[in-house]
């Protein structure tokens, strides 16, 4: 089981270095060939289904939660019945989301207020079918995928993630260069994600062999599980509209050439964020057992919780702090220039918008694991939901008026109020996190940032960059700035060390 996690754990990151590779190379191709606004069209259309997502209520969460209590009575036949409950929750769950996808799919005048051509409507009827059936099925399917999760089988897993994440695109490319354009495209995702989804289903069935019981339930499980899921499904919805909303806006008040500029820059943003969780992700055990040994002695867990919440927030933000600086100085070329062309210079601005509000969150996301552990984490749901609602407001008004900068507006003030003010003030007066102490250290590292940022500047203002060559060298150069001046003026020994160490066992090996 230790090698399921270790190499899972290994597998997850080479799939968010793949995912991010992907992101980067097929959706610039993906632009061109299908033209932007087939692209705006699928990117809306998708959206729409995503919005769906959130019939699931936080289900999945449950499902591992009562695993793990049935696994440690050894109650097998618990088990199989929960395995039988969830498979029927979540078949009336797909069926629900299929009824909602074809109305919405015969009746495209709620998402696309601003009109199509008839053409245009007709993919977006298809696209959303196609999608519609690939949420029916995804649903109950999602079922197998948990029970290998709950059984901790992460090889397996996370192999056949990449094996989703790597060939849709790879699938799909030749395709749309045959001529092919976003209904074949996602055609081809349907197919691979069915695919996925029956291998799961096979492995649960004859590798695994498990039960499924569809009668005699745990009485009062329903009433439990709808308590335990209930902030995880109010999450769910938040992020649907934080991160989904905008996209189906704009289809609706300015049409789908705005949704592919929003789009752009909402991808680079995306990228931008799998960074943030590198790091953070591998101390979450950590956390809890912190947490649980210092119950008794409030002063210790502050101590303790505040000291790993700044080490890993300052290893954040050397990252972070990087990849920001540098959309900021080469972003604007590297979009219009290199990756998706001319007519996206506002998603430049969208990226922005969304990538330095955010950061405050990424380099604090320790937080979460924090609360959670300390069982706080209803009020960042209760925090988030009213920022989703100024969101949302905020980007009805000013997506009309400037379009996907406008809404990019509204998500970054709703970032801003609801992690750069609130959350730090709950993370200081309830999660026992001194976050006085942590601002302080980042302060203080940001003088590392001085330098490069009138590097920047100065390239910026004297270099024409007008090349894919030129743009590569200005990267190179000034992140080598970047890494000299952090190193001198930013880093402390802990994470001058964490550089060193490796260093020196490739230099002994050669």
């Amino acid at each position: 089981m230790k090698n399921q996690l270790k190499i899972g754990s290994l597998l997850s990151y080479l799939q968010m270095a793949l995912s991010v590779i992907i992101q980067l190379v097929y959706t610039p191709v993906m632009i061109r060939l299908l033209g932007k606004h087939e692209y705006g069209l699928y990117q809306t259309v998708a959206s729409t289904i995503s919005m769906l997502s959130i019939l699931s209520l936080g289900f999945n969460s449950g499902y591992i939660k009562y695993y793990a209590i049935y696994k440690k009575r050894d109650d097998q036949t618990a088990i199989s019945k929960l395995n039988g409950l969830f498979l029927i929750i979540f078949a009336i769950i797909g069926f629900v989301g299929m009824l909602c996808g074809l109305y919405l799919a015969f009746h495209l005048d709620l998402i696309f207020d601003k009109g199509l051509t008839a053409a245009e409507y007709e993919i977006a009827r298809i696209l959303m079918l196609l999608l519609t059936a690939n949420l029916t099925v995804s649903f109950p399917m999602s079922v197998f995928q948990n029970i290998i999760s709950a059984h901790e089988r992460f090889i397996f897993l996370k192999l056949l993630g990449m094996f989703k994440t790597v060939f849709s695109p790879l699938i799909t490319l030749p395709l749309l260069l045959m001529g092919y354009r976003s209904i074949a495209m996602v055609s081809v995702t349907v197919s691979v994600t069915l695919f996925v989804d029956v291998m799961y289903l096979v492995y649960v069935l004859f590798k695994m062999k498990e039960k499924f019981i569809f009668k005699d339930f745990e009485k009062g499980i329903f009433k439990s599980l709808f308590a335990y899921t209930a902030f995880i499904a109010l999450n769910t919805v938040i992020d649907q509209i934080n991160w989904n909303i905008d996209k189906l806006l704009l289809g609706r008040f300015k049409g789908t050439g705005e949704v592919a500029v929003y789009s752009v820059g909402y991808t680079l943003y995306g990228c931008y964020m799998i960074f943030s969780t590198s790091v953070s992700g591998v101390f979450t055990p950590r956390i809890h057992k912190i947490v649980n040994a210092t119950k008794d002695n409030i002063a210790e867990q502050k101590e303790q919780l505040s000291e790993l919440f700044v080490r890993v927030g300052r290893l954040q933000f050397i990252i972070l702090a990087l990849i920001a600086s540098g959309i900021v100085f080469f972003g604007k070329f590297f979009i219009t220039g290199i990756w998706a062309g001319e007519g996206y210079d506002d998603s430049y601005f969208v990226a922005l918008l969304l990538v330095i509000p955010a950061s405050i969150a990424l380099i604090q996301n320790l937080g979460i694991e924090i609360q959670r552990a300390e069982n706080k984490h209803q009020f960042r749901a209760i925090a988030y939901a009213v920022m989703a609602l100024i969101n949302l407001g905020l980007s009805i008004i000013l997506c009309q008026m400037f379009g996907a900068i406008g809404s990019a507006i509204g998500t970054a003030i709703s970032l801003v109020l609801a992690n750069g003010l609130v959350m730090n003030i709950y993370y200081s007066r309830k999660c026992n996190i001194d976050i006085p102490l942590f601002w302080k250290n980042i302060i203080r590292q940001s003088v590392g940032l001085v330098i490069p940022i009138c590097v920047g500047t100065a390239m910026t203002l004297c270099i024409n960059i007008n090349s894919i060559w030129m743009f590569g060298a200005c990267v190179i150069a000034y992140t080598a700035v970047y890494c000299i001046s952090m190193w001198l003026l930013g880093m402390n020994d802990y994470e001058k060390e964490l550089v060193r160490k490796p260093l020196k066992k490739i230099l002994k090996r050669n």
